[in-house]
């Protein structure tokens, strides 16, 4: 999909849609799908991407336990084990069984392969077609560790001889120690009570300073207060000496079986990485369905078109912050389509949901041809469009020495030059910010322009003169975002069909101009521009 300008997702509010998406993901492999993600502009994808979010929206709402997809990546360190000799860490071994019972388990689950089974999920099942497991490398895996991830004793003869004589050693060297402790203690060496310690690899004992020839040995360290030595009793120099060869032969022999492990992982590591690609393509999916839920969101009918019927279509950021205030969002309906009512221009008050009803076309449709389901009523109809082009807010650029309506114009010129019938325009206060009848005519000028183009639009204004030329020319069609002028308050609705009044009488009227001015602002108006506001008004 093409979009414009660059930061077209900032401006609909689409990268917030990606925080919470990235916050929902379980593993870093499911964030960088939310960070890759695009809109697409053909049909079937969107169909298919939808298709794949709502199955999930199922499992979530129906299913009982579904594969847990919280897992580490390490897909960089599988990588690095490419050169013979390389090996992965215990803890990164442990993450690459992880990672293979859970594919083993998203297999079982949508029964892959099994021909005598059917799934109620067939889009996501086609996506693990090409999954490979590898069960007997998990085993294998899985069976070199405990339970707290340390490496069996048995995981080979000689780590099981060099701990066993570990243990000895360390039990002799306990004795003696304890031997020592009680005869210092006894002789008041050593405070009761105190255990040995170890600094730098070695057991030593803590000693007053005052006694610290009394025990024969090497002092390793004091402590910060200088009220304590420790001391390593000549006794068992050389068990200690002991503990440390067998220490480093033990963790030769450790890698040696992780190298052995790894050699057996390398011709398989594109594989293992695939792994790790298609858990993040299900915890990415899980995000979108997690999120979707929450927004009680649905799949509408898909058309092949650019096309727009949606009842009752609500703005998902707005839902979400209005939900924590205890307020409700008001739903929009809103349509457009060939060839009677492509672009729709809707007038209205200041504050009345203007801005707001254009934001949420294209945040929406640009949700769905993402392959997130949006907040509509089952029975709205949506359309794909090739492009999304969006003019909102105060564009200023100092770095560009562009004014607001600079800016403005220059976004329309890009409109101008790449509209066609499959671009959808969502344009903001369309010809505002210079002198109101040059800017009315040069608004209308780029309509007519749109128009002929066969674009479709959303656009805002106060211009009475593109109100008057959309009630009169075909493939345009008047909205107003509707006011009670008794209570004086927006009512967030939009009606299609008529265009609306920007109730600025009123509303001055309301925040307490002087009624002197608003006499002569009504005289210089004149009578028939307020008797068609009016008009607009009562209608």
């Amino acid at each position: 999909m093409e979009t414009y300008p660059h930061n077209f997702e900032e401006k609909v509010g689409f990268n917030e849609i990606r925080s919470l998406l990235a916050d929902l993901c379980s593993s870093p492999m499911g964030s960088d799908r939310v960070a890759e993600m695009q809109a697409v502009a053909e049909h079937a994808e969107a169909s298919r991407l939808l298709a794949e979010t709502g199955e999930m929206q199922i499992i979530q709402n129906e299913e009982g336990l579904f594969p847990d997809l919280r897992l580490a990546d390490v897909r960089e360190a599988l990588l690095r084990i490419r050169p013979m000799g390389t090996y992965l860490e215990e803890r990164e071994l442990l993450d690459v069984a992880a990672a293979l019972r859970t594919i083993e388990a998203l297999i079982r689950f949508f029964h892959v392969g099994e021909e005598d089974k059917e799934t109620p999920y067939p889009h996501l099942q086609d996506l693990l077609c090409d999954a490979v497991a590898f069960p007997e490398m998990e085993k294998r895996i899985s069976g070199l560790f405990d339970r707290f991830g340390r490496m069996k004793d048995n995981a080979s003869p000689s780590l099981m001889k060099i701990r066993g004589e570990l243990a000895s050693i360390e039990k002799s060297i306990s004795r003696t120690l304890q031997g020592i402790l009680r005869l210092a203690q006894s002789e008041g060496w050593v405070e009761q009570g105190v255990q040995p310690s170890v600094r730098d690899g070695r057991l030593v004992i803590p000693v007053s300073p005052a006694y610290k020839r009394k025990v024969k040995g090497i002092v390793h360290d004091e402590s910060g207060t200088g009220k304590t030595v420790f001391i390593e009793p000549s006794e068992i120099v050389e068990a200690n000496n002991r503990i440390r060869e067998l220490e480093a032969a033990e963790r030769r022999e450790i890698i040696r079986i992780l190298i052995e492990v790894c050699d057996g992982l390398r011709p398989h590591i594109g594989a293992l990485v695939d792994c790790y690609e298609w858990i993040g393509l299900f915890d990415f999916i899980a995000a979108k369905a997690k999120l979707s839920n929450e927004w009680n969101a649905i799949i509408p009918i898909l058309q092949p078109c650019p096309y727009m019927h949606w009842v009752k279509a609500i703005h998902p950021l707005l839902l979400r912050s209005l939900k924590a205030q205890g307020r409700e969002v008001v739903p929009l309906d809103i349509a457009l389509s060939a060839p009677d009512s492509r672009i729709l221009i809707i007038s209205g008050p200041n504050a009345g949901g203007k801005s707001v009803c254009l934001k949420t076309v294209g945040l929406l449709q640009y949700m769905l041809q993402s392959g997130i389901p949006t907040p509509l009523s089952p029975d709205s109809t949506a359309g794909i469009f090739a492009k999304l082009f969006i003019d909102i807010g105060d564009e200023q650029s100092i770095e560009d020495d562009l004014s607001t309506y600079s800016s403005h114009l220059k976004n329309m010129k890009h409109f101008a030059r790449h509209t066609d019938g499959d671009t959808l325009l969502l344009i903001d206060e369309f010809g505002g910010g210079t002198e109101p009848q040059i800017g009315g005519a040069i608004a209308e000028a780029l309509l007519h322009r749109f128009n002929e183009q066969q674009g479709f639009g959303i656009v805002t204004t106060h211009y009475q003169n593109l109100k008057s030329y959309a009630e009169e020319t075909r493939g345009l069609v008047n909205g107003a975002m509707l006011y009670d002028r008794h209570e004086m308050r927006p009512l967030f609705r939009l009606s299609i069909g008529r265009p609306g009044s920007s109730f600025a009488i009123e509303i001055a009227r309301k925040i307490g101009l002087p009624e002197e001015v608003i006499a002569e602002a009504t005289k210089k108006v004149g009578t028939s521009y307020i008797d068609m506001d009016k008009y607009l008004q009562d209608i």
